[in-house]
């Protein structure tokens, strides 16, 4: 039994190899709960007329957990799991509900005990990893995937796990030789090819990345996040060289394989009604709308909680630059693409008909423990900084929830984010349909800009806008304005940020860059790409306008 791929969630790096892929493009953990029924072991067949019997709680539980309704999914679980005490799938399935609901010491019993049950279940132990991954418990992921190794000596999987784990981390020594025990294994193995140039990319042996990924391409490999994932990093070095039509050809061929992965017309439909949706139930709402949330949530009905800030803005904008740099500060703490609010708050938020000043303080209180549970070192007085650009189109949400939210917004040249959003190669999924083209790029960022540009009239919260060009032109200033705003003063830290970076796991797409100090190569980066850009021009220019760049 396999779960669906559901949309909207993302994928840690464009160096994926196709079979972490296929387990990272379920982020939240639940997907990989499924992907594991088919194998049952003899110890199992008496239980299995127990499931026979009860299927319909079972189904139940997995249908909770499909929808990310996870705590009620635990309770579920809590009365079914030990009705089945030698079926490990019902147990890592609980784990994996209780994960979900971040009741971490729940989650690691319920994992225990299916590990009890099938002790060398090597792809049990893999996803139990990942599932320390989306914990952000790194230590204990890498424990899970060296367990696994060691139960398969010619596994590869948990070892290429092994390689994402150590190259996030910005260990390379490590990765590399856990690329090299993959291709000891196998030496034809596409996967670890791929991350072999990968890794020389990131270590700057561009050269050496180049023909590596020429002869890979060119072998026709089998797999096909491997066919296009070798093209986009191929188009990456290409225009890091400044060959920029063979950048643009390259990435129209890794393009035009992602379409035969999945129904892209019907993904962009999906798309389109729901953004359409955020536009409308934000649009019309009147410019004194936080002034009446905050009336009918005032703040001393509100249970206290940290000091809160949002980080968002369209992604490529320069997000996470500026959240390493805020977060260096040792009075911040800070999540890079945070999966709080939208699992958490937005969910609690949706399945709500009425929000009384109860039923706030019940969503606030939820969304606090999972994001300090993301966190996981916390001390107390630090402003929390939640940094993801997707929930941006929520605004709405945010500000119901949290009247006294202070909202940062990066903006950065709409021309360099089309090109910048466009060269990245993450998982296909009804918003990233978006980036198979320039023109539905271009009408992907007015979508989430439209929403922004009408928040920024709201009356009665606190906001700023932000520029990379001004950022990276003079880090002090930029970075000192947006720290005051925060009600802090400026940290010698922070102008060190890219300390700090390289200590700690990054989850956005482009992690590798914010471990370097700043840099300019990206700023006007778009006038290399004009005539490509064409098509999208027309609909990027009121957005110029209105943040102030330059026709």
């Amino acid at each position: 039994m396999c779960c669906a791929k559901r949309p909207g969630l993302r994928q840690p790096s464009g160096a994926l190899p196709p079979r972490l892929y296929e387990q990272w493009n379920a982020h939240d953990g639940v997907c990989r709960a499924f992907s594991l029924l088919a194998r049952l072991g003899d110890s199992t067949i008496i239980s299995l007329v127990q499931i026979s019997v009860t299927d319909k709680r079972l189904n139940e539980a997995r249908e909770l957990l499909r929808q990310n309704r996870f705590w009620e999914a635990v309770t579920v679980y809590e009365k079914l799991a030990p009705a089945f005490p030698n079926v490990w799938q019902v147990w890592f399935e609980h784990g994996c509900a209780a994960a979900g609901a971040r009741q971490v010491p729940l989650a690691e019993r319920a994992w225990q005990r299916a590990q009890e049950i099938d002790p060398t279940n090597v792809e049990m132990h893999l996803q139990i990893g990942h599932q320390y991954q989306n914990l952000r418990l790194l230590e204990k992921a890498r424990a899970a995937f060296e367990r696994a190794s060691a139960l398969n000596s010619s596994a590869i999987d948990p070892r290429m796990a092994l390689v994402i784990l150590f190259e996030r981390n910005h260990q390379f020594a490590e990765a590399r030789e856990a690329v090299e025990a993959c291709l000891k294994l196998d030496p034809r193995d596409d996967q670890a090819l791929y991350f072999q140039a990968f890794l020389d990319r990131r270590e700057n042996k561009i050269e050496d990345a180049e023909r590596r990924l020429r002869d890979l391409i060119a072998s026709g490999p089998r797999h096909q996040f491997v066919q296009y994932a070798a093209r986009y990093e191929l188009a990456e070095i290409l225009n890091r060289t400044e060959r920029f039509d063979e950048a643009m050809l390259t990435l129209a061929e890794a393009k035009r394989l992602v379409r035969n992965v999945a129904n892209v017309d019907a993904m962009l439909s999906e798309y389109d009604e729901t953004a359409a949706k955020f536009k409308r139930n934000t649009l019309t709402l009147p410019k004194d709308i936080v002034r009446t949330w905050s009336r009918e949530f005032p703040e001393r009905l509100r249970e206290p909680i940290p000091k809160l800030a949002f980080l968002g803005g369209h992604p490529r904008s320069g997000t996470t630059l500026l959240e390493q740099i805020l977060g260096a500060h040792p009075d911040v703490a800070s999540l890079d693409e945070s999966l709080s609010f939208d699992n958490v708050a937005a969910r609690l938020y949706i399945t709500s008909t009425q929000w009384p000043p109860a039923r706030l303080n019940v969503i606030r209180r939820r969304y606090v423990e999972a994001f300090l549970g993301e966190l996981g070192n916390y001390r107390q007085g630090q402003l929390l900084l939640d940094k993801n650009p997707s929930p941006t189109v929520r605004l709405r949400m945010w500000l119901r929830i949290f009247p006294e939210l202070r909202v940062i917004i990066a903006l950065r040249d709409p021309r360099d984010v089309v090109i910048s959003c466009y060269f990245q190669n993450i998982p296909i999924n009804p918003v990233n349909s978006n980036f198979l083209s320039l023109e539905r790029t271009a009408r992907h960022y007015a979508n989430l800009m439209d929403v922004w540009l009408a928040v920024r009239q709201w009356e009665g919260f606190s906001w700023i806008e932000t520029r990379y060009e001004d950022t990276v032109a003079n880090l002090d200033q930029e970075g000192r304005r947006v720290t005051k705003f925060l009600g802090l003063s400026w940290h010698d830290d922070q102008a060190r940020f890219y300390d700090k970076s390289g200590q700690k796991r990054l989850y956005s797409p482009t992690y590798h860059d914010a471990s370097q100090p700043v840099y300019k190569r990206s700023v006007a980066r778009w006038t290399a790409y004009e005539k490509h850009l064409a098509p999208a021009l027309s609909i990027l220019a009121p957005y110029c306008k209105a943040f102030g760049y330059d026709l």
